[in-house]
């Protein structure tokens, strides 16, 4: 004779009382026994994509140099400019492009960088392109 064999043909029991429980609320009982804490947000960051940092070629470079080169010569000391460049993702390989707008302080030539009144500082090498602008040198967005 077995240990249930005395009530294991007897009827589910159905409480008089309590409605009984749907499948999703039984279920979500259990939700904070999850037994791998932080998986959902480790399987979020692996599949949140970033792009590839730029390889300019040597036209691009030149480029890049004459947009510089004519931003000084049009005898503003501090030009408003609006520049496309990569910023590194802290996180994982690679990073994402981001346009940027406000007013140039000085070309750091000696560690290759733009830094802009504000205090930002860009190095040469993540710029893809640079434009003069009219704007207000307080105003900077990030797309």
């Amino acid at each position: 004779m077995g240990n249930y064999d005395d009530i294991i043909d007897l009827p589910h029991h159905v409480s008089k009382r309590h409605e009984p429980m749907s499948m999703l609320n039984r279920a979500a009982q259990f939700a904070p026994f999850a037994a791998l804490t932080g998986y959902d947000a480790a399987i979020g960051e692996a599949a949140r994509l970033t792009d590839n940092r730029p390889h300019l070629d040597d036209y691009d470079n030149q480029r890049l140099n004459r947009q510089l080169a004519e931003l000084m010569r049009q005898g503003n000391p501090q030009p408003d400019i609006s520049l496309v460049c990569f910023v590194p993702d802290r996180l994982k390989a690679g990073g994402s492009y981001h346009t940027l707008a406000g007013t140039l302080k000085d070309i750091d030539q000696t560690n290759r960088r733009l830094v802009m009144t504000d205090g930002t500082q860009i190095e040469l090498d993540n710029i893809v392109d640079i434009k003069p602008q009219h704007i207000h040198a307080a105003t900077r967005t990030t797309t």
